[in-house]
């Protein structure tokens, strides 16, 4: 084969992995950076966490810290998605769950076969939280993309549900 059926190759420089291991190739040739910007630019159709948090929590019936306890009590699940080194500094809910994040929607969708015992039906209420309802939230609405949509969070999570004087450990 000779160099001109191969066609034009271009040079292209990326820039070497940092630390985290991603690579970023600079922005492509007449590409004008604004003055003052990074370069780096939201891609089109992504959300910002704010954004995402807020879309979460719109379809979620929050809950404050006694009136998820009440629930628990009427029979609702409890479960704790921190990771252990959250649950060992700060406290724990006598008889919830613990869950952590990463395996929550495996262990609660009752079409997994990783699934617990007890998550067999969609209208399951599920009261997740994590140490300040931030995260909770997320994880709530997505078991609601599972169809569970009972599913819901406490407001500020653990440390409001110690800060409200209910049952800790």
């Amino acid at each position: 084969m000779s160099a001109s059926t191969l066609g034009t190759v271009t040079p292209r420089t990326v820039t070497p992995p940092h630390s985290l291991g991603t690579v970023t190739p600079p922005p492509p040739l007449g590409t004008v950076t604004p003055p003052g910007a990074s370069g780096t630019f939201a891609p089109p159709g992504s959300a910002g966490i704010d954004d995402l948090l807020a879309a979460a929590r719109s379809r979620l019936h929050r809950l404050d810290p006694h009136d998820a306890h009440r629930a628990a009590d009427r029979g609702a699940v409890l479960i704790d998605i921190r990771p252990a080194a959250q649950r060992a500094a700060h406290g724990a809910i006598p008889d919830a769950l613990v869950i952590e994040r990463n395996v929550l929607e495996w262990r609660l969708d009752p079409r997994s076969d990783a699934r617990l015992g007890f998550a067999t039906r969609y209208d399951l209420q599920v009261i997740v939280f994590c140490q300040e309802g931030y995260t909770s939230s997320l994880a709530a609405a997505s078991l609601h993309d599972l169809g569970l949509t009972r599913a819901t969070d406490v407001v500020g999570g653990f440390a409001a549900w110690a800060a409200a004087g209910l049952p800790t450990g």
